[in-house]
This record gives structure tokens, C-alpha cells and sequence, in this order.
């Protein structure tokens, strides 16, 4: 699961849904947005500095976005499937070391439920990822032209989803508050009436409300609360993401130059191909280390060679 770009973060939530298995009705009642926190000063913004926060901070994501690819780093997933009285039924968890690959990010798996991979399993790790090495390494000038044009195509959608942002929520600074010992911007988004998506990736929009916490000095986003207050459909048949789902975001500063993920947790309630889905998951990552150009397979547990 990838923490990145706060405003697409409900689509974390949605991609979740062929994970666990379980069931609840669909009736289940919203989740409540967080309790206003107490103003730490008396600090005032208008709905459209607001807006123009949100967005300047959108758009320094997406460049964190492109920043984050300059690292290595450790991401530990855990999963726990739940019953249908919401106990936990099963744990599992997955580490993977994040490293940068002729210019593509991979996963490499290092342990599983906290245990090192076998030999066997870690050999066959190094191989699938030598052959990405040499798929790399191999590429024509044509195919490079391809994937770095689709790489900025996304990065142009991003953008456009970021201006859907400013007009499908009404913005209410519910105060300040300290994060990190780093002040930070409260502000919540509710839908706003008769918005009418613009793309595809926008139609989840109307069914999410979120509160962010933006650092008052960067002006980058630390934590978002999204919550789903409406079925989601996905697909005629596919999946429906119940109201009462959510996810909690998290980013932290990096050597002073950049916001990253630091934490994901997923609570999602939905039902997949008939299947009920009632599953809790937590996503950390850590140590990350700025790596030098020249990244190579190293053992097990130094995931790059820092500056």
C-alpha cells in the first residue's frame, strides 16, 4: 500500500478491497469526524485562503511524490482479518525493503510475520528482482520515451484531480493544533451539494468527508481522517465500499527537504464479488536513506547505501 498524495488517499481505501474477508450490513452508520481541537492561537483563514492552502499543498505533494523515488526505505504491512462481531480472527504481516531500480521503485519482500525470509525464498526474491535489473537495463530508447510519458501523464492527472478537490468540498479551519511540536492548520471538508464530478477518478468525492492537518511552515499536508459517509460502488458487481470505512495518514519530514509517509491505517467495510470484506490495516514505513545512483542487490536488511 502506497501513503502517497493526500488527496487521492481515499483510493487507498478503495484498492483495499480485495484484501480479508468478513461481512457487516450495509447499513452500518458513518464514523463521526474527530472532535474540533482546541485553537492553540487565535488564527482565522477564509474559505478561499483555505482553498489556496489546500491546493499549494497538493501540488508539494505531488512533488514529494517524485521526491520519495530518491529513497530507500522500509514498509511493514499487517493485516487482521476480523469476524462478523468485529474480533480479530487472523494476523499477517509483510515487510518489504523499498529500493530504486534504473529509475522504478521496487518491493523487495524480507520477512513475513516478522520473520526473515528462508534462503530459498530470499534467492528468489534477488531473482525476480535482477530480472526487473535487466529488464531495465535493456530498455530501448523507445520503450524509456513510453514509460517516462505515462509516468508524466499520471502526474498531470494528479493535477487535475487536485483542482476537483477545491470545488467538490466546502473547507471549515476548525483550529490549530501541535503535531510533532510542529503547529499545524485543522481543517475539515464536507461535500459539497450538487457537485457534479468532472473524471472518473472524482466520483468517489461526494462519498468521503476528511479533516487534514496541514504544517503551518511548509505548507504540507501531515495527517488526513477520511471517512466514507456513502456506499461506494465500484464496478456494476465488482465491489461496494460501506459508510463507516476509513483511513488514517500520516507523513513525517525528511533530512529538512521533504514530507513522506510515516504511518496508514485502514479500516474497510465492504462486500467483493458477494464476499463480505471486514479488515483492519496498518501500514509503517521507516528508515529512509537517500541512496547514490549506482543501487545494486545488497543482502537482506540494508535495503541501499545511503549519502
Amino acid at each position: 500500500m502506497n501513503a502517497r498524495n493526500i488527496l487521492i488517499a481515499p483510493l487507498i481505501l478503495l484498492a483495499a478491497c480485495g484484501l480479508g474477508l468478513g461481512q457487516q450490513p450495509d447499513s452500518r452508520p458513518a464514523v463521526p469526524p474527530a472532535p474540533a481541537p482546541a485553537s492553540s492561537a487565535e488564527t482565522t483563514l477564509s474559505e478561499d485562503q483555505i482553498h489556496d492552502l489546500i491546493r499549494r499543498a497538493a501540488e508539494r505533494d505531488l512533488e514529494n511524490d517524485k521526491q520519495q523515488a530518491n529513497y530507500t526505505y522500509v514498509e511493514r504491512e499487517e493485516e487482521k482479518k476480523l469476524d462478523g462481531n468485529a474480533q480479530v480472527k487472523s494476523t499477517e504481516s509483510r515487510t518489504h525493503e523499498v529500493m530504486e531500480l534504473y529509475g522504478e521503485q521496487v518491493e523487495r519482500l524480507v520477512a513475513k510475520d516478522d520473520k526473515p525470509l528462508s534462503d530459498k525464498e530470499a534467492a528468489k526474491e534477488d531473482e525476480r528482482i535482477q530480472k526487473l535489473m535487466d529488464k531495465r537495463k535493456n530498455e530501448s530508447d523507445d520503450e524509456r520515451r513510453k514509460r517516462l510519458g505515462k509516468e508524466e501523464k499520471e502526474r498531470e492527472q494528479g493535477r487535475e484531480f487536485v483542482k476537483e478537490i477545491n470545488d467538490a468540498y466546502n473547507f471549515h479551519l476548525a483550529g490549530t493544533e501541535s503535531l510533532e511540536g510542529r503547529e499545524a492548520y485543522v481543517i475539515d471538508a464536507e461535500p459539497r451539494p450538487g457537485y457534479e464530478p468532472h473524471s472518473k477518478e472524482a466520483k468517489f468525492l461526494p462519498k468521503f468527508r476528511f479533516r487534514v492537518w496541514i504544517d503551518k511552515a511548509d505548507e504540507e499536508w501531515v495527517k488526513l481522517d477520511a471517512t466514507c459517509i456513502d456506499t461506494v460502488a465500484i464496478g456494476w458487481f465488482i465491489a461496494r465500499v460501506h459508510a463507516g470505512s476509513r483511513i488514517l495518514v500520516e507523513q513525517t519530514r525528511v533530512n529538512d527537504e521533504v514530507w513522506l509517509p510515516k504511518s496508514v491505517a485502514l479500516k474497510l467495510d465492504a462486500r467483493v464479488l458477494f464476499k463480505g470484506v471486514d479488515i483492519e490495516e496498518e501500514v509503517g514505513y521507516r528508515d529512509y536513506k537517500k541512496f547514490r545512483a549506482a543501487t545494486k542487490i545488497v543482502p537482506a536488511g540494508d535495503p541501499g547505501e545511503p549519502h
